[in-house]
């Protein structure tokens, strides 16, 4: 077995440093295989987070975080300040970047990039989010950045590590608009965009004149001079593209398929754990028969979750037990979700008025026990939908699983309101992932919980709580308030399964989990 940790920073970037002393083997191609074909690909206004794969070379960040530990690093900014009152961030930026149109790089950038952001008429799905209680910036000199706050809002440094935010021209957005931006995107990373035609591929190029990397990359500039992404959206071709060549790196490889590939030789396998909240299906609390708390409890007790988890994602993925995974710092084991026990999950619904007929299906009066799932197609949420179809069938439920191809379609499938549960998940390295999802007046609601003491909760993590100490004891009690009402059905650790062959080195992610850092790939041995 090849397989690494991706934790394991150290060993995995170790042949990197010592290649980066090497000169660089000349022109190369790479192709890196994406599994979505997203939507939208403007990291600004779009949520996506294979989007950052390709995207986060493309833009710098103000500051990034340590891959191994989360902590906050400079890049764009050298350095910054906090006010006492934890309302106002000062940055000082570095001198002498450019974006790949050769403008020049300032405060003044900073500026129009967040208000391009927060502009409600471009209907950003992530960052505007990310930005907390944003009040306003300012650029009282070239090299200053001051954004104000209405309040402490303590995830900000981590939401401005992450590619959402990263800094785009302000010409190239206010030449092309939101709506042909995404065609023609312009950063300052290490590489620059050149084109994207949907459906079919997306193409990076080598910086030349990049000279700013970040602390966390080992080469100083791309040693790969073009990166071609192309879409992979059926699972059952990725594996076939890695071996015949026709991609070099891939991820969401399927389980049995990336054992297989990781015996053979030429390729490695790296899991790569994903912080935030688990693959997970929301119940609907405001839908019959879910919205009874006594229902829910009992669908999740009639889930056999870890044969579950065996079955779709093998063992390289953990069980999940709490609305944050368990790589997240503030995680909680206190608040584990109901044991598989059917017996206790029929007696529930028997308790709930829901007896079985001759038929052998539920019902309450005249009405059937019917449970209509919608699920993404990503992360094997359908082959999941498919075993709860199974056993909740198998204790007198009648269902239907909808399987949405695509964000947008997930989102139409949530407006119509015709769910019990649905599958969502959020990543992210910070617990304020949790807010837009169980906050009352939040768009992505979508159990449509109403509870003021779990918003109370998740305002007061995000906001007021200062030290860590304290915001990992109010996310506890969240976590407790999210299991005791049944709100989600946790299934697992997201765990993204990467495979990379031998014509690749340098391979490694930051702390995100999802992105890689495309400075440090080189050609591999299998190369020549």
């Amino acid at each position: 077995m090849k397989t690494r940790l991706r934790r394991a920073s150290l060993t995995l970037v170790l042949g990197a440093t010592l290649a980066a002393c090497a000169p660089p083997r000349g022109p190369t191609t790479i192709t890196y295989g994406l599994t979505l074909s997203p939507t939208g690909i403007d990291p600004h206004l779009n949520a996506s987070a294979e989007l950052g794969i390709p995207l986060s070379s493309v833009y710098d960040t103000l500051v990034v975080q340590d891959p191994a530990t989360g902590e906050i690093l400079p890049h764009l900014a050298q350095s910054w300040d906090v006010s006492p009152d934890g309302r106002t961030y000062t940055f000082h930026l570095r001198d002498g970047v450019t974006f790949h149109d050769g403008t020049t790089f300032d405060a003044a950038d900073v500026v129009a990039n967040l208000e391009y952001t927060v502009d409600p008429d471009n209907h950003s799905q992530k960052a505007i989010f990310m930005l907390g209680p944003f009040e306003h910036a300012e650029a009282p000199d070239p090299r200053t950045v001051v954004i104000h706050l209405s309040e402490p809002f303590p995830p900000l440094l981590d939401s401005l590590a992450q590619v959402y935010l990263g800094i785009a021209s302000p010409e190239a957005l206010q030449t092309w608009g939101p709506a042909e931006y995404p065609f023609h995107q312009v950063g300052t990373g290490p590489y620059r965009f050149v084109e994207y035609v949907p459906n079919d591929h997306l193409t990076l190029e080598r910086n030349p004149d990049y000279a700013w990397p970040p602390p966390i990359a080992v080469n100083r500039t791309a040693a790969v001079e073009r990166i071609v992404f192309r879409f992979y959206v059926d699972p059952a071709t990725r594996a076939l593209a890695l071996e015949n060549g026709e991609a070099d790196i891939l991820g969401e490889i399927p389980p049995l398929d990336a054992a297989r590939l990781d015996a053979l030789p030429g390729f490695t396998l790296l899991p790569v754990p994903i912080p935030g909240q688990p693959t997970q299906f929301l119940f609907n609390v405001e839908r019959a028969p879910t919205d009874d708390p006594n229902v829910r409890r009992a669908l999740i007790q009639a889930v056999d979750r870890r044969a579950a988890v065996r079955t779709v994602f093998g063992e390289f993925s953990p069980v999940a037990e709490a609305p944050l995974s368990s790589n997240m710092w503030a995680f909680s084991d206190a608040a584990p979700f109901p044991a598989f026990d059917v017996r206790s999950a029929e007696a529930a619904l028997e308790a709930a008025g829901w007896s079985t007929g001759d038929d052998g299906v539920r019902r309450k009066g005249s009405e059937v026990l019917s449970l209509r799932i919608v699920t993404p197609t990503w992360g094997s949420h359908p082959e999941v939908a498919q075993l709860l179809e199974a056993a909740w069938e198998a204790i007198g439920a009648q269902v239907e699983v909808e399987v949405a191809a695509g964000f947008g379609l997930l989102r139409e499938a949530r407006d119509r309101g015709e769910y019990h549960l649905i599958g969502l998940n959020f990543f992210g390295t910070d617990p304020d992932v949790l807010r837009p999802m169980f906050a009352s007046d939040r768009l992505y609601n979508w159990s449509n919980v109403s509870d003021p003491e779990l918003d109370r909760l998740l305002e007061r993590a995000a906001t007021t709580a200062v030290s860590q100490d304290e915001r990992k004891r109010l996310y506890a009690e969240a976590a407790l308030r999210i299991r005791d009402q049944s709100l989600i059905l946790p299934i697992r650790d997201y765990v993204n399964l990467v495979v990379v062959s031998d014509r690749v080195d340098g391979l490694h992610f930051t702390y995100q989990g999802w992105f890689p850092l495309l400075i440090d790939l080189r050609p591999g041995s299998g190369s020549s």
